[in-house]
């Protein structure tokens, strides 16, 4: 999944993965994500919105750096923006809170919502993606069935 990120950010010109980046490879890649996000309109225009990414409101990102300054800054997350290392670090502790020893792409994408910031939010909000009715889903997500 990060692979995929790190190609998107390539070929968009970034030096950087940022949360869009992540949220557009968890999209691909991973159907327990997608399933969370939901089916139908809002799903295909997200997508939309990243495959975009590079041309019209996307330049606007070129040559900067994804970070509000909300979150304290991230070692060893080369590569990363700020606010991408740290929706990485988070996924982790989630996973770690379920006793799960690795993260999963659900875990990435209650993540990557948690700050308003981030250009995953920014593009949940254009496409009519509530984060918090994302983070309601992942936890649903989670919940063991009868």
């Amino acid at each position: 999944m990060v692979t995929g990120a790190r190609r998107r950010a390539v070929r968009d010109g970034d030096r950087q993965i940022d949360t869009a980046h992540l949220l557009h490879s968890l999209l691909e890649y991973d159907p327990d994500a997608r399933a969370v996000l939901g089916e139908g309109p809002q799903v295909v225009r997200l997508l939309g919105y990243l495959v975009q990414r590079s041309i019209g409101y996307g330049l606007r990102w070129q040559s900067t750096v994804e970070d509000s300054g909300a979150v304290p800054v991230v070692t060893g997350g080369a590569g990363f923006s700020p606010l991408a290392a740290a929706a990485m670090e988070a996924a982790c502790a989630r996973a770690a809170r379920r006793g799960v020893d690795r993260a999963c792409g659900v875990d990435l994408l209650a993540a990557l919502v948690t700050d308003p910031q981030a250009r995953a939010v920014e593009v949940l909000g254009r496409a009519g993606v509530e984060p918090r009715t994302v983070l309601a889903r992942v936890e649903n997500h989670f919940e063991p069935t009868p």
